[in-house]
């Protein structure tokens, strides 16, 4: 009974971190450098 216990509570700790960081998210800023651009001529293969 003591381990199935600290297992549920191994399992809630984890999904209430995982819970906390997918609501606060990365909130970086996105790169400003290599971007998309369009390709013609010799540099399309």
């Amino acid at each position: 009974m003591r381990v199935l216990r600290r297992a549920l509570l191994a399992a809630s700790v984890g999904a209430a971190v995982a819970a906390v960081l997918r609501l606060r998210g990365s909130g970086g800023v996105p790169p400003r450098q290599g971007s998309w651009r369009q390709l013609s001529g010799p540099d399309f293969r």
